[in-house]
């Protein structure tokens, strides 16, 4: 939509110089906006004219037996996106022929009458002044709005305030919904409920329709069914650092929607946009600061986890504590569900992730800092005895992942929780323990949140130490299975996993892979010749089990 500030065709028709004037055509096209005015001299005209454009003209080319060409010339304007037409029919012709009255009447273009009586220059002289009259008063008033936004935010006043101005200048519902953060802001003023639960579905569908119409950089408008009536709706995309962060919805419920209200909108979007930024970049002195001193505080080195502990008081953090540190990993679930650039915006949304979990904190009453990395985070708990620490640490965990799978939905959460150990400069301890089970955990199970306990042997397979080992132990017992797979598209190590799953029950495993007894029977026979290791054996059955963990630890 280009701006388009004037004044209506309504407004037009009220002016003393056109009180001799008719509309005859065109009559819901009256509220079309006039931004410029033009008199047609010669029909090449028409290869210049303009969106908003009032065209001014006689009938004097315009021949009784040529509806169609009269027909054309409608057509043409309302492909243009012109105001409407005026012309001067007497003397030229008797009146318009019924015909193109009706298909101005189709097409909801204005067709108005002039009297032959008027000089069309002095109805395009007046109404150009008219025009002015308006957009310098619009100006004005765009002025002063974008004067009230920008003391909003040098006010610190919020998203909420920059809103209610949107809502009280363009008399509209307004509802701001960022994606990076999954906040929604609400500024309906008279609207009732029923129109505002509609109002709402229709920002979800926007996100879920798949149409992609979200990953627009542009201002996006269409109509929309509300309240049993076709309304427009205007949607402006909020862009910070090139990448979308949410959308403004308005819908013409009230009021129409015009060039004004555009001029708002964008001048909000851009307030908005800043706004975030300056959070955003709060945010991050806040993180970086922690993130410095917790990267202090498990390092290895005796200088800088002396520095840590010299400043741990700023914090809040007592020496002699209980604690226990959490890795939290984040990834897109896919591409085409991210509303941003994955590398630009990660960043972005961690900080608000941050948050979140800060919040949760307060609301358990858990004492500690959160820190990032990057697509990471750790959270440090502190606890002042070493009592019912596991069941607070469940609950808190517990309530972060309905968060996570409620607010960010694209977002893979993997959360590995470390030991605890009582003093702070043990916790690096606990901070390899967390930062091997979130690594390990990705691998062995599906399980959002993974505690170093529940590793089981990972535990010790996991060590750095062993893996040459390790990989020794898989070549020698496991792999000329998976190479068998590969080469002749056999499922002998799906087999054997399903095998250690039932506790070598043939009936059962049988029943699993959809496979009869005999093929199974004879699966487990060719296993055990490929691997020259008998699973009637107990000690080769153990080395076949160790050997299946050890191929899902390795990634193999």
């Amino acid at each position: 939509m280009s701006r388009k500030n004037g004044i209506s065709v309504e407004d037009m028709l009220k002016l003393d110089v056109m009180k001799n004037c008719t509309l005859i055509a065109g009559f819901r096209g009256v509220r079309n906006t006039i931004s410029r005015v033009n008199i047609m001299a010669d029909p090449d005209i028409l290869d210049w004219i303009a969106e908003g454009e009032f065209l001014l003209t006689t009938a004097y080319f315009f021949r009784d037996d040529n509806i169609k060409a009269q027909k054309q010339l409608i057509k043409v304007c309302v492909e243009n996106k012109l105001a409407g037409i005026g012309i001067k029919i007497s003397p030229y012709l008797e009146n318009l022929p019924l015909e193109v009255i009706e298909y101005a009447n189709k097409l909801n273009f204005p067709v108005i009458e002039i009297h032959q009586s008027i000089p069309l220059s002095d109805i395009m002289m007046i109404a150009i002044r008219e025009i002015f009259n308006k957009q310098a008063s619009l100006l004005e008033r765009i002025e002063k709005v974008h004067e009230k936004l920008m003391n909003i935010m040098l006010e610190g006043k919020g998203i909420n305030e920059v809103l209610k101005i949107v809502q009280d200048n363009i008399r509209n519902p307004v509802i701001l919904n960022l994606v990076f953060s999954n906040e929604t802001y609400e500024q309906l003023g008279e609207t009732s409920e029923s129109i505002r639960k509609e109002l709402l579905t229709e920002v979800n569908n926007f996100y879920e329709s798949g149409s992609k119409r979200d990953k627009l950089k542009r201002l996006d408008e269409d109509k929309v069914l509300i309240g049993g009536k076709f309304v427009k709706r205007m949607i402006m995309p909020i862009i910070l650092r090139d990448n979308i962060y949410g959308h403004m919805f308005t819908w013409a419920t009230h009021m129409p929607l015009g060039g004004f209200d555009l001029a708002i909108i964008e001048s909000a979007s851009t307030t908005i946009s800043l706004s975030i930024l300056q959070e955003l970049s709060v945010k991050e002195v806040e993180i970086k600061y922690r993130s410095d001193f917790f990267e202090d505080l498990v390092s290895q080195d005796a200088k800088r986890k002396k520095k840590a502990l010299d400043r741990a008081k700023f914090f809040n953090l007592k020496e002699d504590n209980y604690y226990l540190i959490e890795v939290m990993s984040f990834k897109f679930k896919c591409e085409e569900n991210a509303d941003y650039d994955e590398m630009d915006c990660m960043g972005d949304l961690i900080s608000t992730f941050v948050t979140s979990i800060e919040d949760l904190m307060a609301y358990y009453k858990l004492e500690g800092i959160v820190s990032t990395k990057t697509n990471g985070i750790q959270v440090l708990l502190g606890f002042s005895e070493n009592k019912n620490i596991k069941a607070k640490v469940q609950n808190f965990n517990s309530k972060l992942q309905c968060i996570f799978e409620d607010k960010y939905k694209n977002i893979d959460l993997k959360v590995g929780v470390g030991r605890v150990y009582k003093d702070l400069e043990n916790v690096h301890k606990s901070f390899h323990d967390a930062v091997r089970t979130v690594r390990i955990g990705k691998s062995v199970t599906d399980k959002t949140v993974v505690t170093y306990d529940e590793l089981g042997i990972f535990k010790i397979l996991s060590q750095d130490y062993l893996y040459e080992e390790l990989e020794d132990f898989y070549n020698t017992t496991l792999k000329p299975l998976v190479d068998y797979d590969r080469k002749k598209a056999t499922e002998l190590i799906r087999t054997l996993e399903v095998y250690f799953k039932n506790n070598g029950n043939l009936t059962k495993i049988s029943k699993e892979l959809f496979t009869h007894y005999n093929t199974v029977l004879y699966r487990i026979n060719r296993i055990n010749e490929i691997t020259g290791m008998d699973l009637e054996n107990p000690h080769n059955r153990l080395n076949l089990e160790i050997a299946l963990k050890i191929k899902e630890l390795l990634g193999k």
